[in-house]
């Protein structure tokens, strides 16, 4: 399959002003312009258009809150204990919702998708395709990030049952409590592999889901908007080394350069609501551009269904809006994003070699009278003209 004769945005490299890309079983073989190609060529026509990656939103809640649904959808949050790090997204993704057609339609190809903000530790997200009927045979990488909360949202689920945690103080202690129990419990492991004498720890599928974390080997996302709250997030990484990503960081323009300092990766947004709550005061949409000014890797979400899924390209287009340079929005929706998600070897970008997940649209993709021409996820046709 070869899709030419449009502006391709390999993002790996340059602009292609009148490019092509082609793929085969499912992987990108080539990308280049158009005077590469010799003589007549068979197969999409963009038609002036603009050729992208599948766009990748790398924070939402697609599949586990139900489109049009109440209680009987609702699977994000398991209110029940604050701390739930054995959770797995993967059993609670319903891949035949409404909001992965609507993905597709919206050139969302790939997207990050777990359990919400009610607890201090959440459970796991995964990286799922937007595309099948199987929820195994669409992910990406599982787990792909340990989804941590602070700020309101943990405190106002269980202040109302007068339950810890009720202030921030206490969730963090929370989090602090099972992470030390976790390392405790990997040294424990670790003795007992190495003497047979060593008592093996009794298993516990909290600590055993929190022990990747510890080790550094996969990625804490921290939920969390007002600045003294993200600092609270950069606090408890440093005390355990964890690879650390800030969530919303709604104020993070506030700390931008602090963030910066520490290597912090924040994945900002929605930016299509309203200040629902007192944490959200702050909010702006220069946000990712101060933010990316300072030198601080940003990836935008829709955070679905707080804004639609389908509306990952026109937050980034606001972003803009607030002052970003356009490719680098794009980036934050492509491959920043990936980068940011650990999923960067097979999407984000028209590199040979990765995943054939290509958008094709009449305009460019932050031009909002432009419309998706087609869409293909590992190589085949997901979506037609919307």
């Amino acid at each position: 399959m070869i899709i030419f004769n449009g502006t391709v945005h390999p993002m790996d490299g340059p602009v292609i002003s009148r490019g092509y890309v082609a793929f085969e079983d499912g992987k990108i073989t080539a990308v280049g312009s158009m005077e590469e190609l010799h003589g007549p060529v068979e197969g999409l026509d963009a038609e002036g258009g603009h050729i992208l990656p599948g766009f990748v939103d790398a924070h939402c809640h697609l599949g586990l809150f139900g489109d049009s649904l109440g209680f009987e959808a609702d699977d994000g949050n398991e209110s029940t204990d604050p701390c739930t790090p054995q959770l797995r997204a993967i059993d609670g993704v319903n891949p035949l919702d409404r909001g992965f057609q609507e993905a597709r339609e919206g050139g969302v190809t790939t997207v990050l998708t777990g359990p919400g903000s009610a607890n201090p530790i959440a459970g796991q997200f995964l990286a799922v395709k937007t595309t099948g009927r199987w929820v195994d045979e669409m992910v990406v990488k599982a787990p792909v990030a340990m989804k941590f909360a602070l700020g309101e949202n943990p405190k106002s689920v269980y202040n109302d049952r007068k339950e810890t945690p009720v202030t921030r103080m206490a969730t963090a202690a929370l989090i602090r409590e099972q992470l030390s129990k976790a390392q405790e419990y990997q040294d424990k492991q670790a003795k007992a592999d190495e003497d047979p004498e060593e008592e093996m720890p009794d298993f516990d599928a909290k600590l055993e889901a929190l022990v990747p974390v510890v080790q550094g080997q996969l990625p804490a996302h921290f939920h969390a908007h007002r600045a003294d709250d993200i600092a609270t997030a950069v606090r408890i990484s440093r005390e355990f080394g964890l690879i650390q990503v800030i969530v919303h960081g709604t104020e993070g323009y506030k700390i931008a350069d602090l963030l910066a300092a520490e290597g912090a990766a924040v994945i900002t947004g929605p930016c299509l609501t309203d200040r629902s709550k007192p944490e959200l005061v702050g909010q702006t949409l220069e946000n990712p551009a101060l933010l990316a000014r300072a030198g601080v890797k940003v990836a935008i979400c829709t955070d679905h269904p707080e804004t639609p899924i389908q509306y990952l390209p026109l937050c980034a287009a606001m972003a803009v809006r607030g002052g970003m340079e356009e490719e680098a929005a794009l980036a934050a929706i492509t491959s920043t994003a990936a980068e940011i998600a650990g999923i960067s070897k097979r999407v984000g970008s028209l590199t040979p070699g990765k995943d054939a997940d290509v958008v094709v649209t009449t305009g460019h993709p932050f031009d909002w009278n432009g419309r998706i021409k087609a869409v293909f996820i590992d190589g085949k046709q997901v979506a037609k003209e919307c």
